[in-house]
């Protein structure tokens, strides 16, 4: 297993302008990605082919696009991670839902290596804008959600990106859940 310090020690120089460590880095947390990308995937959302692989290349251009990112350590590269591969979802949710609107098109057909999202494109919208006004009345509710949920990421290791105890971040996992399941269930309403 890779030593933490490494990933940390990675990130820092990424931080610090090092544009090979981002390479270095790729490698080593290539495969935890995949579990991430592979767990959002597989939950409820648009019907649409995209494969994990996709997801995580798709979501660590992004990552590497932007310029200096402050990553702290391993748990926040990952909280990151999970947020750019949520923001991809849901824009491509968006981008479904609009093209619905223009009937008449023919469904779009699985090919391989593609997974196919049960659900709708306007259940993903929805859970996005439940997300954000729990953002809004709880920061932290949020995150753990995006890490949770997003991420993939066990009590544990939320709780260490965080900062927090793991009983706290139990606490708030109840709560967010509950907030969420209110408002999707007063959207669909």
């Amino acid at each position: 297993m890779i030593a933490e310090e490494d990933i940390t020690g990675l990130l820092r120089a990424w931080r610090d302008g090092d544009a090979e460590a981002a390479q270095r880095l790729f490698p080593l947390v290539y495969e935890r990605l995949r579990a991430m990308a592979r767990g959002q995937l597989a939950r409820p959302g648009p019907p649409a082919t995209l494969s994990a692989t996709e997801l995580v290349h798709e979501a660590y251009l992004r990552l590497a696009d932007k310029s200096r990112l402050d990553l702290h350590d391993r748990g926040h590269f990952f909280a990151v991670a999970a947020k750019a591969m949520r923001h991809l979802l849901v824009d491509r949710a968006r981008r479904r839902s609009a093209a619905k609107r223009g009937a008449g098109q023919a469904p779009e057909l699985l090919d391989e290596t593609g997974l196919r999202l049960d659900g709708e494109a306007a259940d993903v919208v929805a859970l996005e804008d439940a997300l954000a006004r729990l953002e809004r009345a709880d920061p932290r509710l949020g995150q753990v959600v995006e890490l949770r949920f997003f991420g993939g990421l066990e009590l544990e290791e939320v709780a260490e990106a965080l900062d927090v105890s793991v009983r706290t971040v139990k606490r708030d996992w109840q709560k967010a859940r509950a907030f969420l399941h209110r408002e999707l269930k007063g959207a669909s309403a």
